[in-house]
């Protein structure tokens, strides 16, 4: 057994080198887990509509700006296979054509903030709540331009398999947007306290901060010189349209992932305020376990890209295993966290001048819901892993469907029927979820399984002898 461990390690692909690339991400989505983490803390000791408001007000919007999410990222492929492709001058040009898909979506999601008091009103939330949400889910839209862009420009490093940089960048955004946020949120020296106003408000400028420094670090005369990312910033109606082609589908397939948890949030709603509390807490924790994931997953989406842009994807198999295995053993850790101690994480989400009786109803639903988390966290682990090795390769196509026939089929309608039809309660909501993510799971395995994966391919083909010289990947700032 360790002998394998040992091979794996060395081998192309292995754990060391998913580990070089995925690493920073995974601390990088750490750092926003932490800002994040820390944001419904201080909402939670603001108030308990803050907290109540929080998540569904939070989840709106990034039901919204994941359509847009799903297309900008996708640069992320391009830049892996141009890559792999030993073609670095196009780098410069699929970054641009991101940067315009971000400026236009930015444009559209401010539109949205006119749209908040209506939206939430129909929620059916009680009107605090409701009001709450709408203050949130508005600034948040005027400031996703800023949140796109950054994700954008992240994509020039982690693309060519170049993280420390995010990290960098990540860092220092949450180091700004933590204190702020508690500035903001309570009133501290100079700040007004804005609650849950502020909340929103220090998120955007840490996001704004980030995208600087990206922008600081990557429009320099070198990165001109290796990548063309000054001169190729005219818009490419080709490049654009190709990566329109293929990220349309990522935006969808995000856009359902994540209408369908909306929508069961805003159903959990409807249960009261205890349930709803409970769940949102709740699922802030699982975030903590889940984000990290997400840099795997961004990370094993790049080494496949590049795998297959250079003709080898059975290197992209390597990476999707090794990167599963990693993934699976911080899972089990997260795992023991919710199983054996629940209180602690949930303790620290209890709102200032909350009853003893009150807060103990919150606890108790929340204990009852970690094992759940529990349950179909591994599951998720699996399609996290697989789904981004799938978007890596191309097949973005059937990631679209599957996830548009798993969401309505295995979450939103029975979703709905149970708790608006038959009126069951949150434990029979949860074990929908469970269901849902185990769905996820399958298609997932049994798509990376088949194989067809091998033979998808993003950008255009290019001559070998018009293929630019190979730039060695290196960590820059």
């Amino acid at each position: 057994m360790f002998g394998a461990v040992r091979r794996r390690w060395s081998a192309q692909n292995g754990y060391r080198e998913v580990l070089r690339v995925g690493l920073p991400l995974v601390a990088s989505l750490g750092a926003a887990t932490l800002m994040q983490f820390t944001d419904r803390i201080f909402l939670s000791r603001y108030s308990m509509e803050s907290i109540a408001a929080a998540v569904p007000a939070w989840t709106a919007w990034f039901t919204i700006i994941a359509f847009f999410f799903g297309i900008c990222l996708y640069t992320n492929v391009f830049v892996a296979q141009y890559t792999g492709a030993r073609q670095p001058k196009r780098v410069g040009a699929a970054l641009w054509q991101g940067i315009y898909v971000a400026l236009c979506a930015g444009v559209i999601m401010a539109c949205c903030s006119m749209a908040a008091d209506t939206l939430f009103r129909l929620a059916g939330h009680g009107p605090v709540i409701a009001a709450e949400e709408a203050t949130y889910f508005r600034i948040l839209c005027l400031g996703a331009i800023f949140v796109l862009l950054m994700e954008i420009l992240s994509c020039f490093y982690s693309g060519r398999g170049i993280t420390r940089p995010v990290l960098a960048a990540n860092l220092a955004g949450t180091m700004l947007n933590i204190p702020l946020d508690y500035a903001l949120i309570f009133g501290w020296g100079p700040f007004p306290e804005l609650g849950i106003a502020g909340a929103a408000t220090a998120s955007v400028c840490g996001a704004t901060f980030t995208a600087s420094l990206f922008g600081w670090w990557i429009f320099t005369r070198k990165n001109e010189e290796q990548y063309a990312v000054r001169s190729a910033w005219r818009p490419d109606r080709a490049l654009l349209a190709r990566l329109v082609r293929f990220g349309l589908p990522g935006g969808v397939e995000f856009f359902l992932e994540i209408s369908a948890i909306a929508f069961f949030v805003f159903l959990v709603g409807r249960l009261g305020t205890v349930e709803l509390a409970a769940s949102n807490i709740v699922f802030a924790v699982n975030t903590l376990g889940f984000l990290p994931m997400v840099g795997l997953h961004i990370a094993v989406s790049s080494l496949v890209g590049q795998a297959v842009g250079r003709g080898t994807p059975d290197d992209g198999a390597v990476a999707a295993g090794s990167a599963l295995h990693m993934a699976l053993l911080w899972t089990l850790g997260m795992m023991a966290v919710y199983l054996f101690a629940p209180h602690l994480v949930l303790d620290l989400f209890r709102p200032a001048g909350t009853g003893d009786a009150e807060w103990a109803g919150i606890v108790a639903t929340g204990v009852v819901l970690l094992r759940y988390v529990a349950l179909y966290c591994l599951f998720d682990t699996v399609a996290v892993i697989y789904f981004g090795a799938l978007k890596g390769a191309g097949d973005i196509v059937f990631v679209m469907k599957a996830m548009a026939a798993i969401a309505v089929l295995g979450l939103i309608v029975p979703s709905w029927l149970a708790l608006e039809v038959y009126g069951a309660g949150l434990e029979a909501a949860w074990r929908i979820v469970t269901i849902y993510v185990l769905l996820l799971s399958a298609g997932a395995y049994l798509r990376f399984r088949q194989g067809g994966w091998r033979s998808k391919r993003v950008i255009e083909a290019e001559p070998p002898e018009m293929a630019d010289t190979v730039v060695p990947l290196r960590d820059e700032a």
